[in-house]
């Protein structure tokens, strides 16, 4: 038996949930357009365990999604998960965000790329086989019309994510399929979480840090000119 809380924050969804053996018995989700993970996160777990008839002291592990995405949605559920963890000394476990991702379609054929939104016609991607196994390292990436060629040239490549509706217009290949509202959940973490507590790959309290990718970027506001 292994019961473990998953929280997904890194994009505008909001994902919390309890699995049983990598089965989800319990799971609560938000994608409202805003970040409101600071103010919904906690809340939610404590409804999904109060959902499964577990107390907090049940849980066996925690699991976060440790990115590539957004800066404070990764800030955010990584300190919910290592506070919990370190709290009742149970392992902490990261899941990759868009290996995660690539598991919310399942293809019979083709080339899955989960992507994330980054600033303006950029994207965090991946490349995955039908299998879910990673055949391309992930990278951020300024999407242009030849990007993936080498995949589309070789059949169908299934784009998912919210980078993924910004490319319909410029990645307009034939093999090329945009599937809509996927983004990444908590519910696809359940048996990789699983997976890897089994296998007891977990995570130094100490030193784990989320999966940036890139630096993150203060722009500084613009200064006022004084007024006399």
């Amino acid at each position: 038996m292994a019961v473990l809380l998953n929280i997904e924050t890194t994009t505008k969804n909001c994902s919390v949930s309890i699995a049983d053996n990598g089965k989800i018995v319990a799971m609560k989700e938000l994608n409202n357009g805003n970040y409101s993970h600071a103010e919904v996160l906690h809340p939610f777990i404590e409804d999904i365990l109060k959902e499964a008839g577990m107390l907090i002291g049940e849980l066996e592990g925690v699991a976060v999604s440790k990115g590539p995405g957004s800066y404070t949605g990764l800030r955010i559920g990584v300190s919910a998960a290592k506070g919990l963890s370190f709290a009742l000394n149970i392992p902490l476990i990261s899941i990759d965000t868009l290996h995660s991702l690539s598991h919310a379609i399942t293809v019979e054929a083709g080339t899955i790329v989960p992507m994330l939104d980054a600033r303006r016609m950029e994207v965090y991607a991946a490349v995955f086989d039908k299998t879910h196994k990673q055949i391309r390292t992930i990278e951020a990436e300024i999407i242009e019309d030849s990007s993936f060629l080498e995949y589309l040239t070789l059949g169908k490549v299934y784009f998912l994510g919210d980078g993924a509706q910004k490319c319909k217009e410029i990645i307009t290949h034939k093999n090329a399929i945009f599937v809509s509202d996927k983004f990444p959940s908590s519910e696809q973490m359940a048996a990789l979480s699983h997976e890897k507590f089994i296998r007891k790959e977990t995570e130094d309290l100490a030193y784990f840090e989320p999966f940036y990718l890139k630096d993150f970027i203060v722009i500084p506001e613009k200064k006022k000119k004084p007024v006399f």
